[in-house]
């Protein structure tokens, strides 16, 4: 913990951040109902939570001589993904992230690289209406005369699909992939439809059963969620925090949504267009241990868009890295959670950057976590010093304000106005350790969301940690237990054992604040809470406060050694002759202060009155 005077101020500022921050990620989850016409039977798939493969290649509106050409299934590959593509539906069949692994395939040491996508699991469809009925354009059989490729950064390569139909109607894909990246584009056009087609909007739909990629399905489901961009540049997001159901319908026209996770996202952009009238849903199987989500959206395309060869989907199927979210599309980056606004620019533009650049030159992420903490607390030296001599200007007080206790007595008000009378004569502000503190509790906050979103610790050991992304847990049991859960990370023991030591110092190098409340006994809670609160976290986020509260304790016993008391004696008293010789200008939070203290001292009389009355009654 960061060193602090602990006056009452401070301690309910503390208590206060600690409760808000404790009830938010452990509210329990509102579960909002699923109407039927958001989430139909159909559409979620059935009692095995998995959508259902595509039809055979065989459809009332296809050319017979094209319907009986057997599938055929394209791979393209760059440096990044795999991409499979297949003419049965000239649809994207899968993605595989080939530097990614599920936590399964890691614990399994297993060599298959992680699958993103997978249409046997998650199902996209284009509906077109039109005076023959109604056309899914996503279970026509295709041909193709692209082969397989394997692309170098620099190049590209287009997968051209052509359905024809019955009356010679023709339906044109063409998917676009870089040499580098995880972008997907795909522009599609209808040919010869004049006339045939009502004036209606195409209905485009997505489907996707999300799968668990990380440890802990709990934790899994929490961060599965559905976010959207409008028109306007709204952000939204469906879903954040919960583990039960939810929908939602757009307001606006939708540039853009996404099914993001804890490190992985995908997600459509219409790139010349918006969906309109769009719905999203989120319908968690609990039953399943597989599937963490079943999401849905649905949303409708312009048909002049097919019809001029204008829709250009753009899809993004890949890591949750700042680097590669931003640019694919505006806002696309907001996939990556932050935090919130406050805390949200110290993170990108502080400490992502840091951590990117110390892990260009460090391969093992303790010692990189160890290095960035040293950075940061080398940073805040002069906050440190600040308040260690605010801290030993209230230590030099502690007599005075004893001998202040012993003739007042027992009134705590009169003990409190003494005292403040006692730092105007000093020329000593009580808020003079809180300000280093405030300046800090940004940096502390920021890291707090930051870890449990930052994919660079994802499957990165350390020490006992096989994993710094998801908790550590060399304690365990079959049973979860409120709050706790079923196991004990050691990560969190020692950063807690190292707050309760570093507590224990501050308090014995901090004077007793007069109050009614004893902070220091206080403090003790906060390392407490903690615990519980920190214990399903990152093993990489609780690693980071150990090493800060051990670096603190070291900047403390070095701060220490500058700190000559016997010159700060001096200029106490020297603002003390100061005080009694010139006129003093009246300090706001003093005066402030001072009429508080009144006030309470007067509720204090008149409730001494009525108890008097009472008794008397």
């Amino acid at each position: 913990m960061e060193k602090f005077d602990k006056n009452y101020i401070i301690g309910f500022i503390l208590l206060f951040v600690m409760y808000v921050t404790y009830m938010y990620f452990y509210q329990p989850a509102e579960v909002p109902q699923v109407t039927e016409t958001s989430i139909s039977k159909d559409s979620v798939g059935v009692s095995k939570n998995q959508v259902q493969p595509l039809a055979a290649p065989v459809s009332a509106f296809a050319d017979s001589s094209v319907a009986s050409f057997a599938e055929k299934t394209i791979e393209v590959e760059n440096e990044n993904i795999k991409a499979s593509f297949t003419t049965n539906g000239g649809i994207l069949s899968k993605v595989v992230l080939k530097d990614y692994k599920t936590y399964a395939e890691f614990e399994a040491k297993s060599k298959n690289a992680m699958v993103i996508f997978d249409n046997t699991k998650s199902r996209i469809d284009l509906d077109i209406a039109t005076t023959l009925g109604v056309i899914n354009l996503n279970s026509l059989p295709y041909t193709t005369a692209s082969q397989n490729a394997v692309i170098k950064e620099g190049a590209n390569s287009e997968i051209t699909l052509e359905s024809t139909l019955k009356g010679g109607e023709k339906i044109q894909k063409i998917f676009k992939i870089d040499g580098k990246g995880y972008v997907i584009n795909e522009n599609i056009k209808l040919v010869g439809f004049e006339g045939k087609l009502l004036k209606q909007p195409a209905q485009f739909s997505w489907t996707n059963n999300i799968q668990a990629l990380e440890n802990d399905i709990k934790e899994n489901r929490k961060a599965a969620q559905i976010n959207y961009y409008d028109k306007e540049e709204n952000f939204e997001d469906l879903g954040l925090g919960s583990e039960g159901d939810n929908d939602e319908k757009a307001d606006l026209p939708v540039k853009w949504f996404s099914f993001k996770q804890k490190y992985f996202t995908s997600g459509v952009v219409s790139e010349n267009g918006f969906f309109e009238n769009s719905t999203f849903a989120l319908k968690t199987p609990i039953e399943s241990n597989d599937i963490v989500k079943t999401g849905i959206v649905k949303g409708q395309m312009p048909i002049d868009e097919l019809t001029s060869g204008k829709a250009n989907l753009k899809y993004y199927f890949g890591p949750n890295e700042l680097s590669e979210l931003k640019p694919v599309t505006e806002g696309f980056q907001q996939n990556l959670y932050l935090g919130y606004d406050v805390v949200k620019p110290i993170n990108r533009y502080v400490f992502v950057p840091l951590f990117r650049w110390v892990e260009s030159f460090v391969s093992n992420y303790g010692l990189l976590i160890i290095l960035v903490v040293l950075i940061i607390k080398i940073t805040l030296t002069p906050l440190i010093y600040k308040s260690y001599v605010s801290s030993a200007k209230m230590r030099l007080l502690a007599p005075e304000i004893a001998d202040i206790k012993e003739k007042v007595g027992d009134d705590a008000v009169k003990v409190q106005q003494e005292t403040m009378k006692l730092y105007q004569q000093v020329g000593v502000s009580p808020l003079s350790g809180c300000v280093p503190l405030v300046l800090q509790m940004p940096i502390l906050m920021s890291v707090f969301f930051l870890f449990p979103n930052m994919i660079m610790f994802r499957q990165k050991s350390f020490l006992w940690s096989n994993d710094l992304s998801t908790f550590d847990a060399p304690i365990s049991w079959a049973t979860n237990i409120p709050i706790i859960g079923n196991h004990i990370s050691l990560f969190v023991v020692l950063m807690t054992l190292s707050s309760l030591a570093f507590t224990y110092y501050n308090n014995q190098v901090t004077p007793d604040q007069p109050g009614p409340i004893d902070m220091k006994k206080i403090s003790y809670i906060f390392p407490l809470v903690f615990f519980f609160v920190l214990n399903s976290f990152p093993a990489a986020l609780s690693f980071y406060y150990l090493v800060s509260n051990l670096v603190t304790i070291a900047q403390q016993l070095i701060v220490r050694k500058f700190i000559d008391e016997d010159k700060i004696m001096g200029i106490l008293e020297k603002n003390r002759k100061n005080y009694a010789t010139k006129p003093q200008k009246k300090s706001k939070f003093g005066d402030f202060i001072q009429k508080q203290l009144q006030a309470s001292e007067e509720m204090k009389k008149q409730s001494e009155e009525l108890k008097k009355k009472g008794k008397k009654k």
